[in-house]
């Protein structure tokens, strides 16, 4: 079944047709990840399917009753908790809890319970409660008003509601750019198993490889629909474009044989004839397609000279913003060669690490050791905000680089794809991949012998991440990564921190160990660490706290669902023992009554039985 047809979109902006002629269909259950250049129009695209767009051609259909999702573009911030926020997205199911409230007739309130049971609408708020929870709120954040965080978590908020009400057809923008790394590994797990359709936009290669079974790649125009996931994608591409090659060889080479018979035979009577059939025959050639292959995207970082190891160490450090230390203990080594993620949720402390090793924070006791003339260049995650807007690139350069001459600022902005033109253009005008192309020049301006880079492909595209991926592999100094991009930590990193309780420490596997470690703490399995006694009481004491938590809320949604099926078994039997009820209702109403309690009656023996069962176990916990 279709859940989605597309046919001869056509889109202008300004006058310009960034759509023409456009098609596309998805069928139920079909995820699809939507590529193209930036500025190609996959955004519009969506916008133009959500109806927030009125194409300039063509139509777009949804299948009858199709469930539309999207994530807002206004993050909300009210007095409302997370959770509530979140449930409010199923209209349908805060519809009709509100009219149940407000007792309707008994034909009525059974509609009512027959729709919230088939929409699940009891297993709602622990459903809502597991998607906060994957990504990143805890309990107790989730009964905070949205308005006490800030816009990047209001953002995540804002795709929870996108995830929890399921829809026909889910539409996601770039969903990992507010998401830490484990957020982002949570996300694919829980596409992988949603049973709608979905397309989505994104920069993130390992997502289009784990969690989409078809390409749909939008260029000139156009959309071309390609099985298999992004690796598929490019295979199938560059064997369409080597084949495409081969035809404009054999059509330029027959092309050249008739004119070069035309040439020689045309001014000759005898051969007069000959030479205008094969005219004919070079105007019935199809003309040669050129094969359009993207300019390719390419880093160079400066390379530093060699120090003598190690370049920095720390001995028994904490560090912290003048109140007690946010990380602590820190035994750590870094030497020239080293490539290494950092692992951990947000607010555990990674960029807090980041500065301390780049400088901008002091330990606040302990000992840090810093090589003589070690150079160090850090990528911070915010550093956007900070550009001068009514500057340019070049201006930016030549501030950071003041005994530079211009050519040698182009040419380090150069390095990173700036060319005369963008070194020129004002901040104000760059794409947010220029600007991170910029902060990436301005980094690593002095050859630094230690690159601290913390979220540096939020707004870089596939190439230029592939771009980066192959510079840093070139790169001659040490390497320490915060990224939410799986694919970038696995081709990168060859050693993984995690940052967590207070403290960092190596850990021992790769991220498939980690994804394997994150799926049995959700699941609230305990998981035994070498330690101490004491730490190991600790972790069992926290662990059994963790694992009664969904118990404790079911709890909770149980008790609630009793007090409901009490409140509506109360109301029927009022108005069955109201003589006037016989008057005003036919039999088989008063027999659908009758048949509704014996309904409750068994409903509310499976909870108190489920009670139960909850109760044993979270007394053994």
């Amino acid at each position: 079944m279709t859940v989605l047809a597309i046919r001869d979109l056509t889109i202008r902006i300004a006058g310009r047709p960034l759509l023409d002629g456009a098609s596309l269909q998805i069928d139920t259950g079909r995820k699809v990840g939507l590529v193209g250049r930036n500025g190609a129009g996959k955004s519009t695209l969506l916008r133009a399917i959500t109806g927030d767009l009125q194409p300039d051609g063509g139509e777009i259909r949804l299948a009858a009753r199709a469930r539309l999702g999207h994530v807002a573009q206004e993050a909300p911030g009210g007095e409302e908790s997370l959770l509530d926020v979140v449930l409010a997205a199923d209209t349908e199911r805060a519809a009709l809890l509100a009219e149940a409230e407000a007792h309707p007739e008994p034909a009525r309130l059974a509609e009512i319970h027959e729709r919230l049971i088939a929409i699940r609408a009891d297993s709602a708020p622990a459903r809502a409660g597991a998607i906060l929870s994957g990504l990143g709120f805890d309990a107790a954040a989730q009964v905070r008003p949205s308005r006490e965080f800030s816009g990047g978590w209001r953002m995540r908020v804002a795709l929870a509601r996108a995830l929890f009400v399921e829809p026909d057809l889910l539409l996601l923008d770039e969903p990992t750019n507010h998401l830490d790394l484990e957020a982002t590994m949570w996300l694919e797990t829980w596409l992988q198993r949603f049973a709608g359709a979905a397309i989505v936009v994104s920069h993130d290669r390992g997502l289009l490889e784990r969690c989409v079974d078809a390409i749909a790649h939008l260029d000139r125009g156009g959309i071309t629909l390609y099985p298999g996931n992004f690796a598929d994608f490019v295979r199938i591409r560059a064997e369409r474009q080597a084949q495409q090659a081969a035809q404009n060889a054999r059509i330029a080479a027959e092309r050249a044989r008739i004119q070069s018979f035309v040439d020689r035979f045309r001014a000759k009577a005898t051969k007069a004839r000959q030479a205008q059939s094969r005219l004919k025959a070079l105007e019935r050639l199809p003309p040669v397609e050129a094969v359009v292959e993207d300019t390719p995207v390419r880093f160079a970082f400066p390379a530093p000279e060699e120090l003598a190891p190690p370049i920095l160490s720390l001995s028994g450090c904490a560090v912290g913003y003048g109140g007690p230390p946010v990380l602590r203990n820190l035994n750590l080594r870094l030497d020239q060669d080293d490539r290494i993620a950092l692992l951990g949720a947000n607010g555990n402390g990674k960029s807090t690490l980041a500065k301390l090793l780049a400088g901008r924070l002091q330990p606040e006791g302990g000992t840090a050791f810093r090589t003589r003339s070690l150079r160090v260049g850090y990528f911070a995650q915010h550093q956007a905000d900070e550009l001068d807007l009514g500057g340019t690139p070049l201006s930016h350069m030549q501030a950071a680089l003041p005994k530079a001459s211009e050519t040698q600022c182009r040419a380090q902005l150069a390095r990173f794809g700036l060319d005369a033109d963008r070194a020129e253009t004002r901040i104000t005008a760059l794409s947010g991949g220029e600007k991170a192309r910029l902060l990436l020049a301005l980094t690593t301006r002095e050859a630094p012998h230690l690159l601290i880079l913390d979220e540096p492909t939020n707004h870089l595209d596939i190439d230029a991440r592939e771009a980066l991926v192959k510079a840093l592999a070139e790169f001659g100094g040490a390497v320490v990564l915060i990224s939410h991009d799986p694919h970038l930590v696995e081709l990168v990193a060859d050693r993984l921190w995690l940052v967590a309780d207070g403290t960092v420490t190596p850990f021992e596997g790769d991220l498939d160990d980690y994804r394997a470690l994150l799926a049995e703490r959700a699941r609230g399995a305990a998981r035994a660490e070498p330690g101490g006694a004491r730490a190991g009481a600790r972790r069992e004491r926290a662990d059994a706290r963790s694992a009664a938590a969904p118990l404790r809320a079911r709890i909770r949604e149980i008790e609630a669902s009793l007090e409901k099926l009490s409140r509506e078994d109360g109301l029927i039997e009022k108005r069955l023992a109201d003589p006037a009820t016989y008057a005003r209702f036919k039999p088989e109403d008063i027999a659908w009554a009758n048949s509704r309690r014996a309904a409750i009656a068994r409903e509310t023996a499976a909870l108190e039985e489920e009670w139960l069962e909850i109760a044993a176990r979270l007394d053994a916990a």
